[in-house]
């Protein structure tokens, strides 16, 4: 089984929510740092948000738009979007960072949120 696998992508219409799930298997996702990441086309792959040791982190342009949160005895790492834009259309990928150079880090395989009406 895959380390991480989202899912939850779709098409929403300008103004509405999401919520993208990534499943963590074979690592505890309370020792690691976890990010979402996206990539539109034609564009590099940017940060969007992390969760690290409780506290969370988010790009200014998701900032009181998009939410990362975790659930524990799920091993589950969510990211709750609302107020979309249609420049948040995008592939999303969950990422786990290594705790140090013995460690390895994971990507999922990514999850295709298209904002449009």
């Amino acid at each position: 089984q895959a380390p991480l696998v989202e899912s939850g992508g779709g098409l929403v219409q300008p103004g509405g929510s999401l919520t993208l799930s990534c499943a963590a298997s074979g690592f505890a996702v309370t020792i690691y740092t976890m990010d979402w990441y996206r990539q539109a086309p034609g564009k590099q792959r940017e940060l969007v948000a992390t969760f690290a040791r409780g506290s969370t982190n988010y790009a200014d342009f998701v900032k009181d738009r998009f939410t990362i949160y975790r659930d524990n005895a799920k091993n589950t790492v969510y990211l709750q979007m609302n107020s979309l834009k249609s420049e948040d259309t995008a592939v999303y990928y969950c990422h786990k960072n290594k705790l140090g150079p013995w460690d390895k880090e994971y990507w999922g395989q990514g999850t295709q949120v298209t904002v449009s009406s």
